[in-house]
């Protein structure tokens, strides 16, 4: 897994805006029942973490992530927070140190779109659960992006970060798959909801949490690297990247959509490959 990213103090800033503005989208309908066994899959900084342990207080959530500094930040965020019911591990996808069917639930955000199999890693996080239990994955896919003014430099910097993901292994498209996706994992029961995000100067927080913070943020973050591949010049990627600003002014707008799936193991018969 490589996350394109990066570990920067900026991309913390960047995954904490995200979470606080997206979390009544993203999880207004999440919640997990009391003494579940809840596993969370690469948890980055606990960003997602804080939302899930509050809304469900008497599930216990074990959370780990293959990055030590992630987790150092995200055992911050849960002892600020005052959470009694995480447990954080150090843990690699490839590898995961957990017993079959032991757990009721399994939680992924933001994590299938950088790696290479995503489905191999449903079916193995798929057998961790418990007949019956359930798995919830959110991803995003950079495929929706609408914006006004349009911008064709805006355009070429959007697919700048969506070549270097690609060649990381990754996805950045992946979340109209999740359907597909989970069923060829063994899941069964899929159900896919849409999560648009839409801002204009009629809900400024939207614009300042999301398209300023977040997306912009995120685009401005692969400059560098972006220069580095030869995939855009200095002056067409900043061209690109004011452009972006400017959907996030008085006459601006922004859209873009999340993909929300849930999937259930049904029996031993039926197991996720």
């Amino acid at each position: 897994m490589s996350y394109v990213h990066g570990y920067q103090l900026q991309e913390t800033e960047r995954l904490t805006d995200q979470a606080r503005t997206l979390v009544d989208l993203l999880h207004g309908d999440t919640h997990f029942p009391a003494g579940s066994r809840v596993l969370e899959a690469g948890c980055g900084v606990g960003a997602q973490t804080v939302t899930l342990a509050r809304r469900s207080p008497l599930a216990r959530f074990t959370a780990f992530d293959i990055s030590n500094d992630s987790l150092a930040e995200a055992r911050r965020r849960i002892e600020q927070a005052r959470l009694a019911n995480v447990e954080l591990l150090w843990a690699d996808l490839a590898d995961l140190p957990f017993a079959p069917a032991s757990f009721d639930h399994v939680f992924v955000c933001f994590v299938l779109e950088h790696l290479a199999q995503p489905g191999a890693v449903l079916a193995t996080l798929g057998r961790l659960l418990k007949p019956g239990g359930s798995i919830t994955v959110i991803e995003g896919d950079h495929g929706t992006v609408c914006f006004h003014p349009e911008s064709d430099a805006a355009r070429a910097a959007i697919a700048c970060q969506v070549e270097l993901q690609r060649r990381a292994g990754g996805n950045a498209l992946i979340g109209r798959t999740l359907q597909p996706l989970l069923r060829d994992a063994g899941f069964a029961d899929v159900r896919v909801s849409p999560r648009m995000v839409y801002a204009d100067a009629s809900r400024p927080s939207w614009v300042d949490g999301f398209t300023r913070k977040t997306f912009n943020a995120m685009i401005e973050g692969v400059r560098a690297p972006a220069l580095a591949a030869g995939l855009a010049t200095a002056e067409g990627f900043d061209a690109g990247l004011r452009d972006l600003q400017r959907t996030a002014e008085a006459d601006g707008v922004f859209c873009y959509t999340f993909f929300k799936a849930v999937g259930r193991r049904l029996n031993t018969s039926t197991d996720p490959r």
